[in-house]
This record gives structure tokens, C-alpha cells and sequence, in this order.
């Protein structure tokens, strides 16, 4: 029963310290994994995969090993804000493999990259074929940044000689059942004002809402549970 717990909490404090460590990275660095950051997250990977499974490996170890790699990623993070060289050494740099309609086979070759992977790329970003892409850019992290050719790209309401209002950020006011206290500020209304709302809608409490926003102070969205 000891090594059962000797598991859970190992693998706890493991918890803790990379959600630690993810937090201090910030959203970015992990939306946007490079080849650097993938080495990254393997290695802190195995750090607790052996603090888990190897007796002679405490969590103390691999605490204080994570730690140290932290450091040293908060270091290289420095010194290639500092230096381009190393930046593109460690982080890579954005390849163009469509340019003004070409295929750069060259430039998908030196990237490892078949026509059958960069068709699937521009398949996802919404287009059905590459004759339709003016630039295409592989990026460090892998994602293909498309820029269509003027007949295939979405008409804008410049282009239509239309004039729009900016969309206001919707508000949420409940979320699964609950009233959410601090959003009513930002939203400029109260707690009496959504009652209402919800009794105009045969809605008896807010506990049968899964979902309330309101955008602007006209639009409000309510889904009940």
C-alpha cells in the first residue's frame, strides 16, 4: 500500500511543478511548440516518468532537476530575445513555400516536406487546392499561414463598401448554473436585471442555465441546461 502512495504523490508534486513551470512560460510558448520547445516538454516528460516508475529516483531529484531546466530555458529565452542567430539556431525561421503562386520545391525539400503533407496543410486552412494561394509560409511551429489569391479570398466589408460596427466581447454573466459576480460590472447590468430576463423566458433560477452572455446590452444569449 506505501508504494501506491509513494506514487500518488509523487505524481502529485510532478503535477504541481509542471503545471508551476507551464504557467510561468506563459499561453504562448506552448500554443506556439517549436522544435526547441518540443525537446522541451519530452525531457520534463521523462523527468517525472522516472521520479513515477524508478525507486532510485526521488521526486526530490526531479524537482530540483526541473528546476534547473527551467532555468536553463528562462536563459536561452533571454539570449535569443537578445541575439537573431541564436534565435533562428534554436527556434527555427519561417520558410515560404508558395510565392506569388509558385511552389517553392526547393524550400519544401529542405524542410522535409512532400506535396502531400503541404496539401493537407492548405486543405485545413480552408482551401481545396494550392492553385488558389498567392503565399504560403511554414511556420516554426508547423502551421502553414495561407494568403489566398484575389478571387479566393473572402470578400471584406471594404471591399464591399460597407460600413460595421466592431463587435462588443460578449459577457459572461452565467456559466453552468452559476452567476458569474464579477462580469456584471463589466457588463452594465445587475442581478435584478437577469431575473428579469430569465422570468421573460420562463426560466425559474439560474441553476437551469448552462450558459449566459450577453453581448453589447441588447443581445443576450441564454442556454438552459
Amino acid at each position: 500500500m506505501s508504494s501506491y502512495l509513494n506514487i500518488a504523490l509523487e505524481l502529485f508534486i510532478g503535477f504541481l511543478a509542471l503545471f508551476t513551470y507551464t504557467k510561468i512560460m506563459g499561453k504562448t510558448h506552448f500554443s506556439q511548440l517549436t522544435p526547441f520547445d518540443f525537446i522541451s516538454v519530452l525531457i520534463l516528460g521523462e523527468l517525472l516518468g522516472n521520479a513515477v516508475y524508478d525507486d532510485e529516483v526521488d521526486i526530490w531529484k526531479v524537482l530540483f532537476a526541473t528546476g534547473l531546466w527551467a532555468v536553463l530555458i528562462f536563459s536561452s529565452l533571454f539570449v535569443t530575445q537578445k541575439n537573431n542567430k541564436l534565435r533562428k539556431l534554436l527556434e527555427g525561421e519561417p520558410s515560404i513555400i508558395i510565392h506569388k503562386g509558385k511552389i517553392e520545391y526547393k524550400t519544401m525539400k529542405k524542410n522535409n516536406m512532400d506535396m502531400n503533407q503541404l496539401q493537407s496543410l492548405v486543405r485545413q486552412q480552408g482551401h481545396l487546392s494550392v492553385s488558389e494561394l498567392e503565399h504560403a509560409i511554414l511556420e516554426t511551429n508547423g502551421s502553414l499561414s495561407v494568403f489566398p489569391k484575389p478571387d479566393y479570398a473572402p470578400p471584406t466589408n471594404k471591399n464591399l463598401r460597407v460600413k460595421a460596427a466592431a463587435d462588443p466581447i460578449p459577457v459572461t454573466l452565467i456559466l453552468d448554473g452559476k452567476l458569474v459576480d464579477g462580469n456584471f460590472k463589466e457588463a452594465g447590468v445587475d442581478r435584478s436585471w437577469l431575473m428579469e430576463q430569465l422570468a421573460r423566458r420562463k426560466i425559474s433560477h439560474h441553476k437551469e442555465v448552462l450558459l449566459a452572455e450577453l453581448k453589447g446590452h441588447h443581445e443576450l444569449f441564454i442556454q438552459t441546461k
